[in-house]
């Protein structure tokens, strides 16, 4: 399996992500070529090396006559989707859109449909992620991952007038991605780069186990004190190297001794509607020998506070302790098994190709085995057989 390893140790953009392809091989023919067949003219591609604290790298310019045009998500779709691309490289770059749509409708209280794309909707903006979505294809990448993200802080000028570093986008852009900043005023990571690696990339964290085979450095326009480079590392996955995905989560934990313990079960239901990720109790015994629980929350770090909200109204406890945690998690998505008792959900998590878990949808299990007459454990073991056979 072949990975690609984002180290956005000065942030991340769009025509960073570019350079850095070139950089690692990507031949700029073939990425004009490739790009050609999305029928837009009025646009060209460059790229020099460029030296920045005495690293070598390759700054790409996209070069267009166009002046600052807005464009809709439904109007960038249709452009992506009347394009001669292959099927997986307009579904990868629609889905970049659609990141940043729900990111901007986020900030503007609108929806998607309706955002009217300024800076990203440009014909710049479209030939980065469509060329960063190409390239990775190019360089045969099977697997992205990327670092935790250099964000910067201070002030920067766009359609709006003066926002904060982060811009809003990025920041709901990249809930759930680590973050940090070292106190330089500069916009490090921008929305469109922020959204690419937030679609693309499978997690966030250290870099996982690999053999290197090439190495690219994709280079911001400005001088910082820093390298202002964004840097791929490219190679083979080890054996012992399994592909996960990372992200932040909050445990949220309280004590409680002096309530009604079948109102707890009510408690987890209620948190579990608005959005926690799990919930379970502990029994444990307090003060005074008190028997008593430990309602724990495991909770996303944007649905956090409201769950803390629901803990207080819902329980005695005068406290939450609350705890950032980071996960790593097998690769995951529904899919239907076919059996021969009919089509599954079943959750399936794969390891280079393989079924690693199959998890049976419960409830269209017990469908299918009221409906056949047979156990349910049945049922179950031969949606997990299937799943093993089957191509997914």
């Amino acid at each position: 399996m072949k990975l690609a390893y984002f180290d956005c140790f000065a942030g991340v953009s769009g025509n960073m992500i570019l350079g850095a392809l070139v950089d690692a091989g990507v031949v700029l023919g073939d990425l004009k070529t490739e790009l050609a067949k999305l029928k837009l003219d009025g646009f060209d591609l460059t790229a020099e090396k460029v030296v920045k604290n005495g690293i070598t790298g390759t700054h790409v310019e996209v070069i267009t006559k166009e002046s600052h045009t807005h464009r809709h998500l439904k109007e960038i779709e249709q452009i992506i989707g009347q394009s001669d691309l292959a099927l997986d490289l307009k579904d990868k770059s629609k889905r970049v859109f659609q990141t940043l749509a729900k990111a901007e409708a986020k900030v503007h209280n609108t929806t998607p449909d309706k955002i009217h794309f300024h800076e990203v909707g440009a014909l710049d903006a479209i030939v980065d992620i469509v060329g960063s979505v190409i390239g990775l294809s190019l360089l045969g990448t099977d697997l992205v991952v990327a670092s935790r993200i250099h964000v910067g802080t201070g002030f920067v000028e766009c359609q709006h007038g003066k926002i904060p570093v982060p811009a809003p986008a990025t920041i709901e852009i990249l809930k759930g991605a680590p973050l940090f900043s070292t106190g330089i005023e500069a916009e490090l990571t921008t929305p469109t780069g922020a959204a690419i690696l937030k679609t693309l990339a499978k997690g966030f964290g250290p870099m996982p186990a690999m053999t290197v085979d090439c190495t690219g450095y994709g280079a911001g326009s400005r001088d910082l004190e820093i390298p202002n480079l964004l840097r791929l590392i490219c190679g083979r996955q080890t054996s012992s190297s399994a592909p996960f995905e990372t992200d932040q989560v909050t445990l949220v934990e309280c004590n409680i001794d002096d309530m009604n313990p079948e109102i707890l079960g009510y408690v987890t239901e209620r948190v579990m509607e608005h959005g926690a990720l799990d919930v379970w109790l502990t029994p444990i015994n307090m003060k005074k020998n008190r028997v008593g629980a430990k309602l724990s929350v495991l909770a996303s770090v944007a649905d956090a506070d409201s769950l803390v909200d629901i803990v207080f109204a819902e329980t005695t406890t005068l406290g939450v302790r609350m705890q950032p945690m980071e996960r790593r998690k097998l690769p995951r998505e529904v899919r239907v098994v076919h059996t021969r008792y009919g089509d599954i959900k079943t959750k399936v998590s794969l390891t280079n190709g393989k079924v690693r878990h199959a998890t049976p949808e419960y409830e269209d299990c017990k469908a299918a085995a009221r409906r056949e007459g047979v156990p349910l454990m049945e049922v179950y073991e031969e949606v997990r057989r299937a799943a093993s056979k089957q191509v997914l």
